[in-house]
């Protein structure tokens, strides 16, 4: 009589834990394009490490319509492997200013070790843009996190010996 019980209440439990998991499936947000691509930006802001490359274009995909993309085009070398990458930079407008992006004009990539192909130059957090990184007195610079000390003051009198 007990073991049916049991029983009973195994299957039920199976059941009412399989029917919650289905429920969740059914109702889970699907992740978009948008999440995926700040997912892989947050991983190579984590792990990724840096490599020098240059800017090669700043591109804008159907600009007239509301659905238009600016793309930053760069390259870099690893392991002598050269790589041309873009980045879709349309969600990124506030931390990148694409009119001081010019053809030639050195940057920092942030790829993926184990797949080189996955590089990013610019997230919320890092930007390896190097123009228009401003150098302030004392204030660390964007991209390398170097300290830049003013250099010593001239005197504004210059005394001289009168003979």
């Amino acid at each position: 009589m007990f073991a049916s019980v049991r029983l009973y209440a195994a299957i039920g439990g199976a059941v009412v834990i399989a029917g919650l998991g289905l429920l969740h499936l059914a109702t889970r947000r699907k992740k978009s394009h948008a999440d995926y691509e700040r997912e892989r930006r947050e991983f190579l802001d984590r792990g990724g490490r840096i490599i020098d490359g240059t800017v090669i274009d700043v591109a804008e995909l159907n600009p007239d319509q509301p659905n238009a993309q600016q793309l930053l085009i760069y390259n870099y070398d690893v392991a002598g492997v050269q790589y041309e990458a873009s980045q879709d930079v349309t969600h990124l407008r506030q931390y990148v200013d694409l009119h001081n992006c010019r053809i030639g004009v050195p940057t920092s990539v942030k790829y993926d070790p184990q797949n080189p192909g996955n590089s990013m130059v610019v997230s919320e957090r890092w930007s390896g843009l190097h123009a228009g990184t401003p150098i302030v007195l004392g204030i660390d610079r964007m991209y390398t996190g170097e300290r830049r000390v003013p250099p010593p003051a001239l005197p504004s009198v210059v005394h001289r010996k009168q003979s």
